[in-house]
């Protein structure tokens, strides 16, 4: 068997949720099965920088044309050449890890994964060139084109019933997971003072990590964070414990000093990111706000080690990374309960509205004054990170290639 797949995506050299999908995926399945050959295709004027040790493998070819995107696309989107299947010699499935598919030969079949349809469902929370280059490829037409969807999610399947009308049969929901890098940080490891001085990071402090955009909404994580810090909530604390019946609630709260609180947001600047920043410089509490930029891939477990909580409080995710990372590093974890984050995190996480700063705001109070939920967040976190294996996740790719290939 012959498999292609698109690794334009990498090219670009940031890393963020589908490129580190990508890597993982090419990592654990490339090794798994020799008999099969890859082959590879990669595009830009400039010759990219992938330094992956899967690329040397026996079984794994890469071929990369070296055309200006801009030329590059417009081939693709008037021409529909050239045909993929055989600039790369010729394979009987072509895979594309994201929803930009490539034209093919009648004879090569197609696997497309689509992570979400956040800008069918949320266009307002997208820029306008944003949803010109969705629209300009369509991602409509490569769902039903494709032979075969992968959907990274039951909330993202749904979507793509619902949303584009995509029979049930032609989609397979496979799970991603977290890198294996991502596991808990001793508090004797010598690099997490080296990573605290690095991004000049607080001893106490609230963590966001994602790219800064309004879908992710970091807003309403610092008006709950102004709240947390004026002592103003106003809903019953037993709101936030829904799941967590297992849990014995600490008769007496543990002391914890809010006003020494900072929130990180951390993670690279996406769109429309001008309401974030206003938001920060009008906070009363602007200086017990820490924005870090850009995190070095190997520094992200240590960022989330020194956290004392992680908090997701996006609108949608079409799977949602971040929470997985941070559990897998035993970090108490809070997330909206909205789209695949509860599919995600099962009972290993509290779960708030993320229209309600209020609730945002208990939600974090709850676990940093109950030692006994933060304990039982813990736990359920690295119980619940192991569910999800990249393995296993090649395991059933494999089975799907086999499956198409025979059909």
């Amino acid at each position: 068997m012959n498999i292609g797949i698109d690794i334009r995506i990498l090219a670009k050299g940031t890393r963020t949720g589908v490129e580190n999908y990508t890597v993982n995926l090419l990592s654990g399945l490339l090794k798994k099965n020799r008999a099969i050959k890859y082959k590879l295709f990669c595009n830009g004027f400039k010759k990219p920088k992938l330094d992956y040790p899967w690329l040397n493998s026996s079984n794994v070819k890469i071929k990369t044309l070296r055309i200006p995107n801009r030329i590059f696309d417009l081939f693709l989107r008037f021409l529909k050449l050239p045909k993929i299947d055989r600039v790369v010699g010729g394979v009987d499935i072509f895979l594309s890890p994201h929803f930009l598919l490539l034209p093919v030969s009648g004879r090569t079949k197609t696997i497309v994964v689509f992570h979400d349809l956040s800008f069918v469902r949320f266009p307002e929370l997208f820029s306008f060139s944003k949803l010109i280059w969705h629209k300009f490829i369509y991602p409509k037409n490569q769902a039903r084109k494709a032979d075969l969807i992968i959907a990274v999610s039951d909330s993202t399947k749904n979507d793509l019933i619902n949303l584009y009308g995509i029979p049930q049969e032609k989609i397979k929901v496979i799970y991603p997971a977290a890198g294996e890098e991502f596991k808990r940080v001793e508090k004797t490891d010598p690099k997490l003072p080296k990573v605290k001085e690095k991004y000049n990071l607080p001893d106490s402090f609230i963590l966001y990590f994602g790219t800064i955009e309004p879908r992710k909404n970091i807003s309403g994580l610092i008006e709950a964070f102004e709240k947390i810090k004026k002592q103003e909530t106003k809903i019953p604390l037993e709101v936030q414990w829904d799941g967590f019946e297992g849990v014995v609630k600490s008769e007496k709260k543990n002391f914890f000093d809010f006003k020494k609180l900072k929130l990180v947001i951390a993670g690279n600047r996406g769109w429309l990111y001008n309401d974030v920043f206003g938001k920060i410089g009008n906070s009363p509490y602007k200086n017990d706000i820490i924005v870090t930029g850009f995190i070095d891939e190997e520094d992200r477990p240590y960022l989330y080690g020194l956290a004392k909580i992680f908090v997701y409080p996006s609108f949608f995710e079409g799977f949602g990374f971040p929470p997985l990372e941070a559990m897998a590093c035993g970090i108490p974890t809070a997330v909206s309960n909205r789209s695949s984050l509860p599919e995600v995190v099962g009972d290993s996480a509290i779960m708030f509205d993320p229209q309600n700063t209020d609730e945002i705001a208990l939600a974090i109070k709850d676990i940093l004054e109950d030692s006994n939920l933060r304990e039982a967040l813990v736990e359920r976190g690295l119980r619940r990170a192991k569910l999800f294996d990249w393995s296993k996740t090649a395991d059933e790719f494999l089975d799907v290639f086999e499956k198409v290939w025979k059909k």
